[in-house]
Formats: structure tokens, sequence, C-alpha cells
């Protein structure tokens, strides 16, 4: 017997429109594991006249830059307080999980699951909590399967897997944890999903470029160069996705991540995208219009 009591299908479909205005929102992020968590973290705190940011949640990961899940939410965790420490912000900081849902079913209790319940419960009744997700969504599922209600209290928004149409679903935030993915997509609450390969793969920028734009302007940013040219030192010219950037540039101007609504897919065992026209929707990002995400970006981190 399912756990989930989904919406009616019409107030959905309102939810999922893209947001208009201010609106609250907390960010889960792997911020530890490459180089783009640390802009959306920083292009989120930039945006206050459309994003009330209230809490930052450190999630596992691993990879060559952790030697466990629990390492590399250790990791990030240490990483938003030092990112909050350059900035010069003063936020409520949660851990995460230690490691990744054992099944589909079984959540892991972390201080960041435990405040997402808290925070989503007590949001006003005509108001939502946008939950923005840029790692695995560990500890979002974690919190749905602790407490179900808030399915109806939160929109999600979730940088992973690759566009419908790519040859695999596989990428590293879905693939990861594909149990938490499954809980996400199988529970009924408003969804967003921002695509990895054919989407936010064209969010590319390079040192000479970042130099350019953002040299020099103030600690921020030249930190954020630094750590984007040590990422790859050998290849001067070399240009990097910086993917997360799009689920917080969606919630800053949605025209700028055209986005159409879809079936809520399956995930096979093998990272394959399954299909069933009788599952509820989800909203899904088909595009990304790079030139104008980045001018803002810039012009944000310039200004600090």
């Amino acid at each position: 017997m399912s756990i989930w009591k989904h919406l009616p299908a019409a107030a959905l479909v309102d939810r999922l429109e893209p947001p208009q205005g201010r609106i609250s929102m907390v960010l889960d992020t792997d911020t530890y594991n490459e180089v783009d968590d640390q802009f959306a973290l920083a292009y989120a705190l930039l945006s206050p006249e459309t994003l009330n940011v209230q809490a930052i949640y450190a999630a596992p990961f691993l990879n060559t830059r952790s030697t466990s899940a629990a390492d590399g939410m250790e990791k990030s965790h240490a990483e938003i307080l030092r990112l909050l420490d350059v900035m010069n912000r003063d936020l409520p900081v949660f851990k995460g999980s230690t490691g990744f849902l054992p099944a589909s079913d079984t959540p892991v209790d972390s201080p960041a699951a435990r405040d997402l319940v808290q925070r989503a419960l007590a949001m006003p009744d005509d108001e939502l909590l946008y939950v923005v997700a840029i790692g695995a969504i560990t500890n979002v599922a974690s919190a749905l399967l602790m407490e179900p209600r808030i399915a109806h209290k939160i929109v999600i928004v979730w940088l992973g897997g690759n566009a419908p149409g790519y040859p695999s679903a596989k990428e590293f935030n879905l693939d990861q944890d594909k149990h938490a993915a499954r809980v996400v997509f199988d529970c009924g609450a408003p969804l967003t999903l921002i695509p990895c390969f054919g989407v936010t793969s064209h969010l590319l920028a390079s040192v000479p470029e970042l130099q350019a734009h953002i040299g020099g302007k103030n600690t921020l940013c030249d930190a954020l160069i630094e750590l984007f040219a040590a990422y790859e030192h050998s290849h001067p010219n070399w240009s990097k996705e910086i993917w997360d950037i799009g689920a917080i540039a969606y919630l800053i101007q949605p025209d700028w991540m055209p986005s159409i609504l879809m079936h809520s897919p399956l995930i096979t065992d093998d990272a394959h995208w399954g299909h069933d026209e009788t599952r509820h929707l989800i909203r899904i990002a088909y595009f990304c219009k790079r030139n104008m995400v980045f001018d803002d970006l810039y012009q944000k981190l310039s200004s600090l």
C-alpha cells in the first residue's frame, strides 16, 4: 500500500507553474563535490529580490574527492561554511545523510531531513517551500519518507538525470542514489527537473572568460576563479560546465530555462528513463538560455 496521497491533478498543475515573485527556499548541495555548487550557492544568496534562502543542507557524495558518502557530506558541510564566511553571511546550515538510501522505502535520518520536515510543515497554508536540490537527492527523499505530508507543502526543483531524449538517464546526482530519485518521482510532490546533459551542459565557462568578467571584482569572485582554475589546471583554455546554476536561474527567471509538463518518468535499474502516461505530471526544462544566465550571474557576483 502506497504511503503517498497525490494532489488532485488540477492542484498539481497549478503548483507546477513556474514561480512568480519572491519565494522561500532551502538549498540542498554536495558543495565539495565539484566547483559548480559554490557558484550556485553564491548566485542564490545574491538574488534576494526573488529568493529567500532559509537554510542550507549538506548532501552526501562519493567520488575521488571523498572517501565515503559520509566524508563527502562532511566536506560539503565545511565548504558551505567556508563560502558563507567569504561572503560574510550567516544562515542555518545542517548536516545531511551519512549514506544513501538502502531502499526506496527506507529514509536516512539526519539534521537536514528533520529540518526540512519542520520547515515544510510550518509553512503557511497559502505558501509553498521550494526545495532546491543540486546533488544526490537523499536528504529530500528521506524527509518525504519520514513525513509524507510535506509532499503537499513543498515544490522540489532538482538538478539531476539527463534530458528525456538523451541515450541514458545516468548522471552523477541520479546514479548515486537511484532509490532517492525514485522517491521524488513517485511521491507526487510538485517537481521541476533540470536535466544535466542536453540542458545545463550548455552552461560552459572558461578561466579566461571568468577572469574577463569577474576577475578582481571582489574576494568572492577571485575565490571562485581560483577554485574553478584548480579543478582542471592542465588546460588553461578549457571550458567546463557550471551545471548547478541552472536550478537557481530557473527560479530567478523561468524564461531562461524553458520547460514543459510531462509524465513523471520511471528509473530502470540500469539508469534509463521509463515512460508511463498514467503517472502524474512533473515539469522538465528542455533548453537553457546560456548567455542570459551568465550575464545575470556575472553582474551579481561583481556587485558583492
